[in-house]
């Protein structure tokens, strides 16, 4: 989509949420089968969900789960591209990245509807949770937050634990983002309550719903399901994949436990409205943003107004 061309009016997202299995074969055939039935129901722009080649093995800290990631190109981008090729479509591939000898990366690699391979993006925000130990394995990312231009849209990439972090969202749709799209691998002990696992779930989508509202933006998230690990262990992934428009109106989710593919129209004109009716980015003081650059002002931060020191005034 060149500047100089008329965008169409509206471009339609695929989301592919699925259940993982120890054989790395079968979750490659299983993400083409249902990236072929988002194509032929008119998705343009599919994504997959996080490390979707493989169980969450980020769960246990085991070096041997290093064998998993390889490079890019490699095999699975070669396979991606054909088929991205064969169907028209703009592919959103989530990676295990083995970038060099003991340096790896939670990777997204961006495939255009020709099959062009034209990026990718690390992840830049790495947690390290009880069962989300991904600071074993992943080198934060180094490449900023690109948006590539696809066929059908302009679209920021963003990874699971990027999506509590306003500033990525910010910058990706200064960038000249339409969607931003997060992969995703989210879910809950088995044994937290019922309140609980409400309250987690409600924050998750809450926050990406806000992101599109401050940037006048769509937002894809693609999440797993099943439960992998020990069964009075692990995770039980939430699924329930969704888009949200320019207003934050949810337009299109999936279930909490099945295979599925999610498709959304998304009609570009929202953009525009939503930044003319709400114009958020030109209201900002970028003038006054300094000590975002900082991890805290402490008390360092506070000011003592007259009327707060002396309560005579």
């Amino acid at each position: 989509m060149a500047d100089t061309e008329i965008p169409a009016a509206e471009f339609t997202v695929g989301l592919i949420q699925m259940a993982c299995t120890t054989e790395v074969q079968a979750n490659l055939d299983t993400a083409s089968a249902l990236i072929a039935s988002a194509a032929n129901k008119g998705a343009q722009v599919i994504c997959l969900q996080e490390l979707f080649a493989s169980p969450y093995f980020c769960q246990r800290e085991e070096v041997d789960a290093f064998d998993l990631a390889e490079p890019i190109p490699g095999p699975t981008t070669d396979r991606y591209r054909e088929q991205a090729r064969d169907l028209g479509v703009v592919l959103i591939v989530p990676m295990f990245e083995r970038r060099i000898p003991g340096v790896y990366h939670n990777t997204v690699v961006v495939i255009d509807a020709d099959g062009t391979l034209l990026g990718r993006y690390r992840k830049m925000h790495i947690p390290d949770d009880p069962l989300y130990h991904e600071k074993f394995y992943f080198t934060p990312g180094d490449l900023g937050y690109p948006v590539f231009e696809t066929r059908f849209a302009r679209i920021g990439t963003l990874i699971c634990w990027d999506q509590w972090y306003p500033e990525a969202a910010r910058l990706s749709a200064l960038g000249g983002a339409e969607l931003l799209v997060y992969p995703s691998a989210i879910g809950w002990h088995p044994r937290e309550p019922k309140p609980i696992r409400s309250d987690q779930y409600n924050s998750w989508q809450i926050v990406q719903r806000s992101h599109a509202i401050a940037n006048g933006v769509f937002v894809a998230t693609v999440n797993r399901v099943g439960h992998e690990g020990p069964f009075d262990g692990g995770l039980d992934f939430w699924g329930q994949s969704f888009v949200c428009d320019p207003m934050g109106r949810v337009i299109g989710t999936g279930t909490a436990d099945q295979n599925e593919v999610v498709i959304v129209r998304c009609i570009r004109r929202y953009i525009e409205d939503q930044r003319r009716g709400w114009p958020f980015l030109r209201d900002r003081r970028v003038d006054s943003y300094g000590a975002l650059t900082t991890h805290g002002l402490g008390g360092l931060g506070l000011t003592r107004s007259a009327s707060w020191s002396d309560p005579g005034v």
